[in-house]
């Protein structure tokens, strides 16, 4: 089971940029997109009706912002679009694909850099659907929570982390949180099972030439149940093309789509 995570930044610029020749050839099982940043109408065929997929799309009330989207090989048993908080539904923040007993999700967590404001939205939304983590790690099923988690957790994990312990994205408190999730929580960063090298990240600034640098960040994830965490095949990061100031994040598992 291959299973793709990609923050678009837009996915009409994406598009233009030539994101789907690319995701065609990855013959990927499901592919999660976060921060969509359109409305459902406003979208070309092809990308509503994308070749050998069904899709499904979860748009922000507020137009260019925000949105996530999940594209599946097969179609699922169910679809779940409503975290029960109404400010992160009205953002379309959570996109949940059932196929069997696997679940995936598409998750766009709240980024905390334009202000306190913000910030202070994306502490609520730690709050809120940890419990929820909690009970996806108390299930049988597998899951697989894809996304753009605005979180760096660990040091390795951005390039510049001395300059940055003050700077949402790698705060004390989000790492902690990220630490709970991991550690008490049981929930598995899949990436780092197969891949514990340095300079392995997903997002760039769009200053100072960071991208040609690679001084970046580690902000998007697959996390997994553990009932998952020996099935994690192969992991990799897809930088030879560029569609968004975030790259993919593929993972293979030892896993059938159920049919």
């Amino acid at each position: 089971m291959k299973v793709i995570t990609l923050n678009l930044n837009g996915i009409r610029a994406a598009h233009r940029k030539g994101l789907l020749p690319w995701l065609y050839r990855q013959k990927a099982d499901v592919i999660c997109f976060q921060e969509t940043r359109s409305q459902f109408h406003q979208l070309d065929d092809e990308l509503v009706r994308p070749r050998g997929y069904h899709a499904y799309f979860n748009d922000a009330k507020k137009k260019g912002y925000s949105g996530t989207a999940i594209y599946a090989r097969r179609q699922p048993d169910r679809i779940h679009d409503r975290l029960g908080w109404d400010w992160a539904d009205a953002e379309g923040r959570y996109l949940q694909a059932d196929f069997g007993n696997v679940s995936v999700i598409s998750l766009y967590m709240p980024s905390g850099t334009s202000g306190d404001e913000r910030q202070e939205v994306k502490y609520d939304f730690m709050d809120r659907f940890m419990p929820l983590l909690r009970k996806f790690r108390r299930q049988r099923r597998h899951y697989i929570i894809c996304g753009d988690w605005n979180i760096a957790h660990k040091t390795i994990d951005l390039k510049n982390w001395r300059s940055n312990q003050k700077n949402s994205g790698f705060l004390p408190e989000e790492r902690a949180w990220m630490d709970q999730l991991f550690d008490e929580v049981g929930l598995v960063d899949a990436f780092r099972i197969v891949n514990q090298k340095e300079d392995q990240y997903t997002w760039w600034s769009n200053r100072g030439r960071a991208w040609d640098k690679n001084v970046g960040w580690r902000i998007d994830y697959q996390v997994v149940t553990p009932s998952l965490k020996d099935r994690v095949r192969r992991a990799s990061i897809y930088r030879d093309e560029r569609f968004s100031d975030h790259a993919p994040l593929t993972i293979e598992y030892d896993l059938d789509l159920p049919v």
